[in-house]
C-alpha cells in the first residue's frame, strides 16, 4: 500500500520549493558586476571594468556568509554561486585582459595576437577547472586552505593589473606581453596545488594586537586613495605568497641535507 501524498506525514517529507531571496540576490549582484565588466571592456572603459570585478568580489564574499548567518544554505545556492563565479572571475577577467591588449598587440604582428588570445583563453579554462575541482573536493578538502589560488583572487590580480595598466598612454609591446603573461600565470596558479589560507575560517571574535588592527584602516585608506596600484600590490602579494613559501621550504630542506652534521665542539 502506497502512502497518500496528501497526508500530513507526506507533506512534511516533500522538498520545499522556491529559493531564498537574500543570498541569491547577492549572487545575482556578483553576476551582474561580472557582466558589466565584460560590457565595459568591450566598450573600452577599463577603469569601470576593473572596478566591476572588485564589486563582484564584494557581493561574492557576502552571499555565502549571509547564507550561513541566516542558515539558508542550499544546493541551489551553491550551484548558482559557482556559475556566477565562472562569469565574474573566469570569463570577465579574461575578456578584460583580451580587450585591453588585443587592439594594441595586433600592431606587432599576428603571432602576438595569437599569444594574447591563447593566454586569455588559458586563464578562462583554468578558472573553469579550478571551480570544478573545488566543487568535486568540497566535502573532503581541508577547510583551512584552498588548493590553488582562489578564482576571485586570480580575477583580482588580472583586473588590478589591467586597471593599473590602462592608465598608461602607450604601454608598448613589453607592457602588453607582461599583461598576458600575468593573465596566464594567474590561470596556472588557480590549477596548481599550492595551499592558500582560507579567509572563511578566520575567527572574527579573536583578540588581536592593536598593531594588526591598525593595518586594516590604513590598507583601506590606501585603497581609496590609489585603488589600482594598491589593489595590484595586495593581490600580487597574496598570489605569490604560496609559491614563495614553497620555495623557501624547499631551499631549507635542500640546505639542511647539503650541510654535513659537524661533531660536537666543531660548530
Amino acid at each position: 500500500m502506497t502512502e497518500d501524498p496528501t497526508s500530513p506525514g507526506a507533506r512534511r517529507t516533500l522538498p520545499r520549493r522556491g529559493v531564498v531571496l537574500l543570498p541569491n540576490l547577492l549572487t545575482t549582484g556578483a553576476l551582474a558586476c561580472g557582466f558589466y565588466a565584460i560590457v565595459s571592456a568591450i566598450n573600452g572603459n577599463f577603469s569601470s571594468a576593473g572596478a566591476a570585478v572588485f564589486a563582484a568580489m564584494f557581493f561574492d564574499g557576502l552571499d555565502g556568509r549571509v547564507a550561513r548567518w541566516t542558515r539558508t544554505e542550499s544546493v541551489f545556492g551553491k550551484e548558482y554561486d559557482s556559475l556566477a563565479d565562472m562569469v565574474s572571475f573566469g570569463v570577465a577577467p579574461a575578456v578584460v585582459a583580451f580587450q585591453w591588449g588585443i587592439a594594441r598587440i595586433t600592431e606587432y604582428g599576428d603571432a602576438w595576437t595569437r599569444f594574447g588570445w591563447i593566454a586569455s583563453f588559458f586563464y578562462c579554462v583554468c578558472a573553469a577547472l579550478r571551480l570544478a575541482r573545488f566543487n568535486a573536493r568540497a566535502a573532503i578538502a581541508d577547510k583551512r586552505y584552498f588548493e590553488g589560488l582562489p578564482s576571485p583572487s586570480a580575477a583580482g590580480l588580472v583586473a588590478a593589473f589591467v586597471w593599473f595598466s590602462s592608465e598608461w598612454r602607450e604601454p608598448g609591446l613589453t607592457g602588453l606581453i607582461v599583461t598576458f603573461v600575468i593573465t596566464a600565470i594567474a590561470g596556472l596558479l588557480m590549477v596548481s596545488q599550492f595551499p592558500y589560507p582560507s579567509l572563511k575560517q578566520i575567527d572574527w571574535t579573536l583578540r588581536v594586537k592593536f598593531f594588526y588592527f591598525v593595518i586594516v584602516p590604513v590598507s583601506l585608506a590606501f585603497v581609496f586613495a590609489a585603488p589600482p596600484p594598491t589593489l595590484l600590490f595586495l593581490f600580487a602579494s597574496f598570489a605569490l605568497s604560496a609559491p614563495f613559501l614553497w620555495a623557501v621550504r624547499r631551499l631549507r630542506r635542500a640546505f639542511g641535507r647539503a650541510t654535513p652534521e659537524l661533531p660536537p665542539g666543531h660548530d
